[in-house]
This record gives C-alpha cells, sequence and structure tokens, in this order.
C-alpha cells in the first residue's frame, strides 16, 4: 500500500507543478503529515501563509477533498503518510486560482474537526476524520455545492456552422522543396507561407468549429492538381491557397484574394476532365465512363453553383482582413486561372498574403503578431461566409 501510495503522490505532484500556478502559499512537506489517529485519521498542513480553503466529501469512490485558494502543492510527495486508510492521494489545479487535495478513503469516514491553526506565525490546517457507517458518509457526500461555490453552468457554444459538423478547410502553402517560390534577403515564399499555414491552422482548431487538412507540412514538393486531390479526399468544404508572389516591375504592397476568372472556366472544365482522374472530379458523381463532352457539361454545372459561393467567400475574406485593420491590394479581389482553384465543387480562393519585392510585406509576413491578425481575419471570414452560406442553403426552394 505505502509504495503504491508513494508512486501516486509523484505523479500528482509532477502533473500539479506543469499546470504552473501562480501560488500565493505553499505547502510545507516537511511540517506535514497524514496519520492514523486512534480508530480516525488526522490530516495536518502547514501552509507558508493562511489562504481561504473548504473541505468536503464525495462518493464513488470514498474521498475527502481539501481545496485552497492559490496553494502550490510542489513537494506533497515528500509528505510523511503513514496510514492504511488512505487508498490513493493526488493534488492539483482543478479550476482558475484554486487547488485540490484529494484522499481517496478505504472505509466510511466524516471530519469530526476542521480548523486552521496561525498560532506563533506558523499556519497549519488540521482536519480529524472518525469512521462512520456508510449511509451517513454518502448523506454528507449528496450534499449539493454552495451556491456562491459552484462552478458557473457551461457556456453553450455555438454548434459549427455547416450542415454536416465542422467546417473542413484544407490549406495549401504554396510551393516547397524544388521549388522554394519568391526568394529575397534569403527569405523563401515556400517557407513564409508554410509557417503561416501553421499559424492559421492552430487558430482554426483552437477555435473549435474547425477541421483541417494541409496540403504540405513540410518542405516537400507537391504537384498542382494533387493539392485538389488532397481537398477532394478531405471533403473539403473550402480550398485556401497561400502565397507571397514577388514582382519585377511595378509596386504592389498588402494581402490580394484570388478567384478563378470566367474566362478561364471553359478551359479550366476541358483540362480537368482531360488530366485528373474521373472519380477525383466531383463528389458523388462518377465520371469514369463519361467522355470529355459530357464531363466537361457536368463540371460546369457543378461550378455554377460553386462561382456564387466562391465569389462570396472572398467579399467575406476581405471584408474581415479590412476589419482587423490590415494592409491590403489596391485591388484587394482579383481574378486567374490558377491551377489549384480549379476544382469545379469546393469553393477555392487563392491568397496573396504579401509581396516578398516589397520589405513591408516581407515585415509583416516574419512578425508573428501580424501573422496571428491575418489569421484571425481569416478565421472570422470563414465563419461570416459559412453562416450566411448555411443560411442560403437551407431557404425553401422558390
Amino acid at each position: 500500500m505505502k509504495a503504491i501510495l508513494s508512486l501516486c503522490l509523484m505523479f500528482w505532484a509532477a502533473a500539479s507543478g506543469a499546470q504552473e500556478l501562480t501560488a500565493l502559499a505553499r505547502l510545507d512537506p516537511a511540517r506535514s503529515q497524514i496519520v492514523d489517529a486512534g480508530e480516525g485519521l488526522e490530516v495536518a498542513l502547514a501552509l507558508s501563509q493562511p489562504v481561504p480553503w473548504r473541505v468536503r466529501l464525495l462518493n464513488d469512490p470514498m474521498r475527502l477533498l481539501i481545496d485552497f485558494r492559490e496553494l502550490d502543492w510542489a513537494g506533497l510527495a515528500q509528505m510523511p503518510v503513514r496510514s492504511e486508510q488512505i487508498g490513493a492521494l493526488r493534488a492539483g489545479v482543478f479550476r482558475p486560482g484554486w487547488s485540490r487535495l484529494v484522499i481517496e478513503l478505504t472505509q466510511p469516514m466524516l471530519v469530526a474537526r476542521a480548523q486552521m491553526q496561525t498560532d506563533g506565525g506558523q499556519t497549519r490546517v488540521v482536519l480529524r476524520l472518525q469512521p462512520s457507517s456508510r449511509s451517513a458518509f454518502e448523506a454528507k457526500a449528496d450534499l449539493p455545492e454552495p451556491a456562491l461555490w459552484a462552478l458557473p453552468k457551461p457556456v453553450v457554444l455555438p454548434q459549427a456552422v455547416t450542415a454536416a459538423g465542422a467546417i473542413k478547410v484544407v490549406l495549401d502553402p504554396g510551393h516547397g522543396e524544388l521549388d522554394p517560390g519568391a526568394e529575397r534577403d534569403g527569405k523563401t515564399e515556400a517557407a513564409l507561407v508554410l509557417q503561416f499555414a501553421r499559424d492559421l491552422k492552430e487558430v482554426l482548431l483552437r477555435d473549435g468549429n474547425f477541421a483541417v487538412e494541409m496540403t504540405r507540412d513540410s518542405d516537400v514538393f507537391v504537384p498542382l492538381e494533387e493539392r485538389i486531390s488532397i481537398a477532394r479526399a478531405a471533403g473539403a468544404d473550402l480550398f485556401i491557397s497561400l502565397h507571397a508572389d514577388a514582382i519585377a516591375e511595378g509596386e504592389a504592397v498588402g494581402s490580394t484574394v484570388y478567384t478563378l476568372s470566367a474566362e478561364a472556366n471553359d478551359v479550366a472544365s476541358a483540362t480537368l476532365a482531360e488530366r485528373h482522374d474521373r472519380d477525383d472530379l466531383l463528389a458523388g458523381v462518377d465520371l469514369r465512363q463519361q467522355d470529355d463532352l459530357v464531363a466537361e457539361v457536368l463540371l460546369d454545372m457543378a461550378r455554377a453553383q460553386t462561382s456564387p459561393r466562391t465569389a462570396r467567400l472572398s467579399q467575406a475574406l476581405i471584408a474581415a482582413i479590412k476589419a482587423k485593420g490590415l494592409v491590403m491590394h489596391r485591388r484587394p479581389h482579383q481574378q486567374a486561372s490558377f491551377s489549384v482553384l480549379k476544382s469545379a465543387d469546393i469553393p477555392s480562393v487563392l491568397i496573396e498574403l504579401g509581396f516578398l519585392s516589397s520589405q513591408a510585406d516581407l515585415a509583416r509576413l516574419q512578425d508573428s503578431v501580424w501573422r496571428k491578425a491575418m489569421a484571425e481575419a481569416l478565421r472570422d471570414g470563414v465563419l461570416a461566409w459559412a453562416q450566411a452560406d448555411l443560411a442560403r442553403r437551407r431557404l425553401p426552394l422558390r
């Protein structure tokens, strides 16, 4: 029993330290102990100073809880424990600003005395427990939390805003490995957008409304067509390609959101039908037995529904970026025939985060504060778009 108890103490003391509690008081293990006292049990805890505290009992398993305001349990493993009436002992932070000592009991016991002593400038909490009947213990253990102590009711967070659950986002950091993209001052576009993609992924996952995949999470080369295939395999609700280009002439500063140009749609359909695996073109539609003309028609029909959704996505992203006060290109929305935008039924945008030909943009891309603000703006834009998109899809047919 004592060997098992020692292991429990060591584990939970380490866990408590990992919480990094900023404590007002600390346990003095050398002057503390838990020992048998006749048929009962005595718990004596020496503290560096007085702090608010409380005691209560809980059942299944039977245990004594001692809660302290801002008490650091470091050193708990060194506290003498000499009792066969304890099954396990553990401590740690259990709510903001409060830590807890849990003493599992091998038999029902009630608190006969509980006091904090502050004699001679020293603080000790002393509890005396006496054996009781199981029914008496359960009656005490079933008492509800005091109204002023109970945790507030959990906040009901909004549910994910797509009909199927989490918004499935595929992030596509452009370039990689043998294709470093634009370069300046020893920095490559591939590395900069990969770092931003990781930051954006973390922001999205922390929000709780997103499931996120990345076309690459290291410095590897991923062919353009394969990036769309990754989005298809992930069942993506939207696809965001991330770049930071450079131009040799003229002035370009700030972020830009690109969508597929209308002029490129017909060519895109033909190219996809010709180059893609037929089972990778449209979700839920098997085009493997169809000729190019039929495939192109079906792709055009899908794009006719997807293009307006993509346009609204680009507008929502631009509005969110501007709302954060972040610098955008003088023409924030542009159209082009980028290969990664040619998915027929997945709303897809390409975001030029900035231009490496601009020293200001290069500095921003290396600034963690700017990256966080931009990531939060994109999150806000996607959420706003997804909410509106779901509402539109729920409208009755007219």
